[in-house]
């Protein structure tokens, strides 16, 4: 399955892998296995041998009955809101509902999921045409929910680049101001310095840490060299942030 790219809030672009269809009807096959598994336990355990529901006046039958089946039928609904966007299919084959930022979805985006169900996969499954026809796989429960089904090591993927851009909040306030002068080129410079960092080439980076001081002017707050210059990476995404 070809990748597919996301822009994020912060304008960042993460490449995320939606799941194969197969991936999603052995998914169903499996979350269905488990709704009639319950299903037959609970009618064994209200109906079978000497059944308590004999006892009880029709009024209070008919209210244990539908109580005793609601978590069959909001099984999707449930399990979506409260396991991080993974049924128990889901979770084997390692896939998982996302809204289509990289966000997780919210309790509403989950219900509007899981009310299109009966359109999209028990009414002539009309939902797979929408999944083969749709550029990530989504069916008309995505669709509507602005969700779609990602494979799990996608998931950890995004989240990890996301992280790499937490400065990139709302409330985040530029250290230094002449960042704003620096150009791209540069910017991709200091970067690769960075990185270079990692590879104890220490050196690299305070002489280009020493040299952008002079040519802007810049005052450090301290004398931590990989500090100055990642600050400085963040400030100036701030800045172009407030560009666009």
């Amino acid at each position: 399955m070809a990748a597919s790219d996301i822009i994020t809030g912060q304008f960042v672009r993460i490449s995320q892998t939606p799941a194969s269809i197969g991936d999603r009807i052995i998914a169903r096959i499996i979350d269905m296995i488990v709704i009639v598994l319950y299903m037959l336990s609970v009618s064994f355990m209200l109906f079978g041998g000497t059944s308590i529901l004999s006892f009880l006046s029709n009024e209070i039958t008919i209210v244990i009955f539908f109580a005793a089946y609601l978590p069959a039928i909001f099984y999707s609904f449930l399990c979506e809101t409260f396991n991080n966007g993974q049924t128990l299919g889901k979770r084997i084959m390692k896939t998982r509902v996302v809204k289509a930022d990289g966000s997780t979805p919210g309790m509403g985006d989950f219900l509007m999921r899981w009310m299109l169900l009966l359109v999209d996969l028990h009414i002539s499954c009309i939902g797979l045409i929408a999944i083969i026809c749709t550029k990530r796989n989504q069916r008309f429960g995505d669709l509507a929910a602005g969700t779609l089904v990602i494979k799990q090591e996608e998931y950890k993927k995004m989240h990890v680049s996301l992280d790499e851009f937490s400065y990139a909040r709302k409330d985040y306030r530029p250290v230094y101001p002449e960042a704003s002068n620096l150009s791209s080129g540069q910017i991709e410079i200091i970067r690769k310095a960075i990185k270079s960092y990692e590879r104890d080439n220490g050196q690299q980076v305070a002489r280009l840490s020493k040299k952008i001081q002079e040519m802007f002017g810049i005052k450090p707050n301290d004398n931590d060299n990989i500090k100055f210059l990642t600050t400085l990476v963040h400030d100036y995404q701030y800045y172009i942030m407030e560009l666009i």
